[in-house]
């Protein structure tokens, strides 16, 4: 009787894959496909991200979601807790990253006359293995979008701009500050 071939799984490897450019790519494995990071081995501590990004357009809305007469109601309020809310699923949105039991997630919001538009920021923090940049952007990301799909009937122009991160704090690298 022949025998069937059996697959085998590749060997789990904790190397990171080296680029020719810089450090390494650590969601890449040996053979160049995409993996989730163990981070079984890392001590838990204490992570803090800060991220940032704007939401650009003319003043007159700027105006109309300041006096609270926008056509679907509080703008910043619900963008608030949209990026909120975004930041506790971004497991579920970015494949690779780790579900995390978040501790503390903020949103701000500021209406800035200069730009004009709003300015929003994220902080996110987590006692765990592994960093919340990514819930820190999705909580920009989300919030950004939400104040866009409350006004866009008003202004199509709306731009979203300027997401990144700008503090990380904990784990083996440090702190990191723009």
């Amino acid at each position: 009787m022949a025998r069937k071939p059996t697959a085998t799984k590749p060997a789990k490897s904790k190397t990171k894959t080296k680029t020719k450019t810089g450090p390494a790519l650590t969601h890449i494995g040996a053979s160049g496909e995409a993996r989730m990071v163990d981070v079984s081995d890392k001590p838990a501590s204490e992570r803090l991200a800060v991220a940032e990004g704007r939401v650009v357009m003319t003043r007159a809305t700027l105006d109309l979601i300041v006096s609270g007469n926008a056509k679907k109601g509080d703008v910043l309020g619900t963008a608030r807790i949209a990026g909120i809310m975004a930041a506790k699923r971004t497991s579920e949105l970015i494949p690779l990253c780790h579900p995390l039991a978040l501790s503390k997630v903020t949103v701000e919001i500021e209406p800035d006359a200069t730009l004009p538009g709003c300015l929003v920021r994220a902080s996110v923090k987590v006692t765990g293995p592994t960093g919340v940049e990514m819930e820190a952007l999705t909580a920009v990301s989300v919030a950004c979008l939400t104040i866009y799909d409350m006004i866009k009937a008003v202004e199509r122009g709306v731009r979203i701009e300027g997401i990144h991160v700008v503090e990380k704090l904990g784990g083996k690298s440090g702190h990191y500050r723009v």
